[in-house]
């Protein structure tokens, strides 16, 4: 099983960053009640494709879990049954969880997709913790930390159950999205402790501190832009898709300090660059992660001064978690080597 392990450990962190990438694309859509249950949508196990689907008739089939739409409110079939010829209440309950009642085929399948690629993943994982097993005898680390990935990844899906009955409430986005980064630190320390190629990195105490400093930042400022990103949903939502160079005219504290954070990540990174290339520690990954801050940067002022360019948003996020992944395996490259 053994040989089988890494490959599977690095299919899972891909998997894990398409989930970022689809979960970044159903907020830029405003997809996230696509499905208002989970983890079925509208009590389907494939979504409806057209609100006709959605709505009462007669002679027609239900089974016991399915969604319909009546008076603006979701109603949850008790049974299976056939519909007669008049609508009969007393075949449906109210649906409890929350009062949205909307249905959008093209954001519907947006989440819907999203959903396909976090089972994916997930069942990718619970194959990786299954292959781990066979190093439970000379290194049962591994085997945990695969087994908490499991754990992580059962616990993220619950979390986005959450999300949906919440309405898309911002702190439990904002700790879903913090639960993402987390599974992909749990893999990336996987994947460097069955790494027994040796670099033989230099050792400098500085660079290594001011690293995990910077590390921290980025997850922190992470953070602070799903809150910036909630402010601009509600901010589109009351001017509107045409005023979007209205949205940070007055914009929250959370967005200054966000800017302002920006600042001080670009430039601590900056001082490990060149003190990694002035000391000759060896650690190339550092300029990956200047050329993320970069691309961070830009998008970042793209989404200011031009603004919010199309798809700029989900670009914007993603990078974030590329950098913080990059930040988080040089932190380990420093651990395991000196």
């Amino acid at each position: 099983m053994k040989k089988y392990f890494t490959p599977a450990v690095k299919t899972a962190l891909i998997l894990v960053y398409l989930v970022i990438i689809a979960g970044a694309l159903v907020r830029m859509t405003g997809s996230g009640m696509g499905c208002p249950d989970w983890p079925k949508c509208f009590g389907y196990y494939i979504p409806p494709t057209e609100k006709a689907t959605l709505l009462w008739s007669p002679n027609r089939d239900f089974e016991k879990g399915q969604v319909i739409i009546v008076n603006e409110k979701l109603l949850v079939a008790k049974a299976d049954f056939t519909t007669g010829t008049a609508f009969d209440q007393n075949q449906f309950e109210a649906f409890t969880k929350h009062d949205y009642a909307e249905f959008d085929a093209t954001k519907t399948w947006i989440e819907y997709i999203n959903r396909l690629v976090g089972a994916l993943a997930g069942l990718v994982v619970f194959v990786m913790a299954i292959f781990s097993l066979g190093f439970w005898k000379n290194n049962k680390k591994i085997t945990l930390l695969s087994w908490l990935t499991v754990f992580l990844m059962g616990f993220q899906g619950w979390l986005g159950a959450r999300v949906v009955y919440s309405v898309l409430n911002p702190v439990k986005i904002t700790l879903h999205m913090m639960v993402a980064l987390i599974i992909v630190g749990v893999l990336l320390y996987i994947i460097r402790e069955v790494n027994t190629k040796k670099h033989h990195f230099k050792t400098d105490k500085t660079f290594y501190n001011v690293l995990v400093i910077t590390l921290i930042l980025t997850f922190i400022q992470i953070a602070l832009g799903t809150q910036v990103r909630q402010f601009v949903d509600e901010q589109v939502k009351i001017l509107g898709y045409n005023q979007m160079q209205l949205v940070l005219q007055n914009p929250a504290l959370n967005f200054y300090v966000h800017r302002s954070f920006s600042i001080l990540i670009l430039a601590l990174n900056v001082f490990l660059f060149f003190r990694n290339k002035n000391l000759t520690l060896g650690f190339q990954k550092i300029n990956w992660v200047i050329g993320f801050i970069i691309l961070e940067v830009l998008s970042g002022m793209a989404m200011y001064y031009l603004d919010f360019p199309f798809a700029s948003q989900p670009i914007h996020l993603v990078i974030a978690s590329l950098l913080f992944g990059v930040q988080f395996y040089l932190v380990l490259e420093n651990k395991f080597e000196n």
